[in-house]
């Protein structure tokens, strides 16, 4: 049965893609992984494992796109039986493919950066969480935060606010503002696959960390 991860965010450029990918490239390292791109037609992640696939870069991974959350919850259903995990990168909105996301997943990671209008974007997205939750549906929803300078005071006084209003769990680990993610993701390259040390190191500690949660579940 499939671990299936999903990434969600309503605001664009806060890294969901990055995430998405990079999770789905190290996932892959540890058993059959499907990446599904529900941000269609912008299809970021479709277009990663594109660039992936013509460099026979694939191995255990595969990648397809998701149009409508009808097609999303079909994918899933077909794939849960023969994949170790599914990540799935959702639209930068509220929508149905957003609930379906949230109502199917052992785990939504939410990437957020140090800024306000982000963490605005995110108070939006926790009333969508709250009301899958009414449903009576446990959605494990975690801050991963990304692009985050821990030496600055402004990201410390942000991610404390945050911790204190959202009430949200976070992940430990956490990425840093760094120009690999930005390189490796336009070269079909997951982080892991470049030579920056400190991206490598910062990423596999939170693929750790999200395998860890995740073996952790039944």
């Amino acid at each position: 049965m499939a671990k299936v991860i999903s990434i969600v965010q309503l605001k664009g450029g806060t890294g969901r893609s990055t995430l998405a990918t990079n999770l789905a490239a190290a996932l892959a390292r540890a058993g059959n992984t499907t990446l599904i791109d529900g941000d269609v037609p912008q299809g970021t992640s479709l277009s990663w494992g594109a660039l992936r696939n013509s460099a026979g870069r694939l191995g255990r991974l595969s990648v397809m796109a998701a149009a409508s959350h009808l097609d999303l919850a079909h994918s899933v259903q077909q794939l849960t039986e023969t994949q170790d995990y599914i990540v799935i990168d959702g639209p930068p909105r509220i929508a149905e493919v957003t609930r379906a996301m949230l109502v199917m997943s052992d785990l939504c990671l939410i990437p957020l950066g140090p800024s306000v209008a982000e963490v605005w974007a995110t108070t939006d997205l926790l009333k969508t969480i709250e009301q899958a939750r009414l449903s009576r549906h446990p959605v494990d929803a975690r801050i991963a935060w990304n692009r985050f300078r821990a030496h600055t005071r402004s990201a410390r006084e942000l991610g404390a606010s945050v911790k204190t209003e959202f009430g949200m769990p976070e992940l430990e680990s956490r990425l840093g503002s760094r120009v690999a993610y930005c390189e490796t993701l336009a070269r079909g390259l997951a982080v892991d696959e470049w030579h920056d040390k400190a991206a490598k190191a910062e990423f596999r500690a939170m693929a750790k960390e999200v395998l860890g949660i995740l073996q952790g579940k039944p």
